[in-house]
């Protein structure tokens, strides 16, 4: 089944489907305004006012009055001057998205093209012709101009494409797919180049990544727990409400679904310790924090992807053109920095629950989790790279927003960073996948020291997952394909929903 494209009225679910790989059709309701708004256009040419970007040039060059007879080559030449990104590709899921919210923000009627326009974008999408776009060289204002220009450039036939396994020159995918290179009419180029839509993808498909690295730390959060032969007491539902955060309250409801059942818990209800470490403890708090924030970020972003980013906007009553700074990305770029926070911190808990499990003073296991220490390491070394990925993270979580340099010849003096901003977050969803991923192994070797008592349903069908492609480490072994094996089954969102867990948003 296809997602159903509805400008200005798409759900977070429609978005994460389409990111997901769903197919996307275009709701013909909106045919009739996007019409509208390309009459208006030609009623403001036909009154011989100057209009920007539509018979002006662009940026510093705005008081140039263009010709009539040069409009068309004016959007030509703004699209193939704007396509200087370096870097690269984006990952055609990434690219997939960005182009189902250009037709989204298009298909609101007040960018100005022709219907025209937004169905290419349907055809190559429906045909899987994905334009390769250089990752960098957007600054997030005024829009993601270098690649959105990648992308209206492949429009025309220029540059390369993908379709299937093959890469070829843009004019030859679009003839593949039985279609000409489209010539652009007056504010076509402008309208397809400028606004927030390479942004907004990253960011979204970071915050799809990481609400499934989330939901994949709640599990392995709780098997440590009874691998530690931790105390249920903290996720006690009153501690919660008292405080009153919803992420909290979600977040500890998750472990007691998850913990619910375990013999494990009951056999040691009458021992003397008295409190756990905080990264057990605590991970309602910071888990429950931290899906607060992702929350925050994911209702920005749903606002944003619906949205109108370009400039100007063309408004039928009038008709008039006007000018302002939808494309200056700044929510996307507090969003991001939102999401790299949580990213981080969700990996610094797993990790320090990791350390805490191979250090037999706190957990009261064998040291390393090895049934032999000595001879064998155990997992000495893989606390040690998940301590290596955290770091990478705190480090990438530092504010992208914060940042500005001026460009344009300082017609555009402040600019949001949002585009870098975003594109992190699959570098540090990647680290936290793998951060899962070994104290998914860590947990569940941890709970085979128990093998004589059951944990709860949900925590022995993850540890039942995991062992169906890995075995429990007995003597030490080659590592890597083991982790290797681990993070893809954890990107593939192999025990995210083992249970019913908290996610951002529908």
């Amino acid at each position: 089944m296809s997602v159903k494209l509805r400008p200005g009225a798409m759900s977070l679910a429609d978005w994460r489907a389409i990111y997901r790989g769903k197919p996307v059709s275009l709701d013909r309701s909106c045919l009739g305004q996007v019409e509208r708004g390309a009459e208006a256009v030609q009623e403001l040419l036909n009154s011989g006012r100057a209009v920007y970007g539509v018979n002006t040039g662009f940026g510093k060059l705005a008081q140039s009055r263009i010709a009539d007879t040069e409009l068309a080559e004016l959007q030509k030449r703004l699209v193939l001057s704007h396509a200087a990104g370096v870097g690269p590709a984006m990952p055609d899921e990434i690219v997939s998205l960005m182009m189902a919210l250009k037709m989204a923000s298009l298909g609101r009627g007040v960018s100005g093209v022709r219907w025209q326009v937004i169905e290419r974008l349907e055809a190559m999408l429906a045909g899987g012709l994905i334009p390769q776009i250089p990752a960098q060289g957007s600054v997030g204002a005024s829009g993601d101009l270098a690649p959105l220009s990648q992308l209206a450039a492949a429009l025309i036939g220029v540059g390369t494409v993908r379709l299937g396994d093959e890469t070829l020159d843009a004019a030859e995918g679009l003839s593949r797919l039985g279609l000409e290179p489209l010539e652009l009419g007056p504010k076509e180029g402008l309208a397809l180049l400028n606004g927030t839509q390479f942004s907004t993808a990253y960011a979204l498909a970071g915050l799809f990544e990481a609400e499934r690295g989330f939901r994949s730390a709640l599990v392995t959060g709780a098997m440590s727990v009874d691998a530690a032969m931790g105390s249920y007491a903290p996720f006690d539902q009153r501690i919660h409400e008292c405080r009153g955060h919803q992420g909290q309250i979600d977040a500890a409801a998750a472990y007691r679904t998850l913990l619910e059942g375990s013999d494990i818990n009951t056999s040691h209800s009458d021992c003397s310790k008295v409190q756990d470490p905080y990264c057990l403890r605590c991970q309602p708090q910071v888990m429950g924090a931290a899906l607060g924030v992702l929350r925050q970020a994911a209702a920005t972003l749903m606002t944003e992807a619906n949205a109108v980013t370009d400039n100007p906007l063309i408004f039928p009553e009038g008709p008039v053109a006007i000018s302002g700074g939808n494309f200056h990305a700044e929510p996307v770029a507090f969003a991001a920095d939102m999401i790299a926070l949580a990213i981080a911190e969700i990996g610094s808990m797993s990790e320090r629950r990791q350390a805490m499990l191979v250090d037999p003073n706190l957990s009261g296991l064998p040291a390393f989790l090895s049934p032999a220490p000595g001879l064998n390491s155990g997992f000495m070394i893989p606390q040690v790279t998940a301590a290596a990925l955290v770091s990478e993270n705190k480090q990438r979580a530092a504010p992208a927003s914060t940042d500005s340099i001026p460009t344009s010849a300082n017609q555009e003096d402040h600019v949001s960073m949002a585009a870098h901003g975003a594109r992190r977050l699959m570098d540090m969803t990647r680290n936290l996948q793998a951060i899962v991923a070994l104290e998914w192994l860590t947990a569940a070797q941890g709970l085979d020291f128990h093998a004589q008592l059951s944990s709860s349903a949900p925590i022995e069908a993850a540890r039942k997952i995991l062992r169906a492609d890995i075995s429990r480490l007995e003597d030490d072994r080659f590592f890597a394909p083991d982790i290797a094996r681990a993070t893809e089954m954890i990107a593939e969102g192999a025990i995210e929903s083992i249970a019913e867990m908290p996610g951002v948003g529908e």
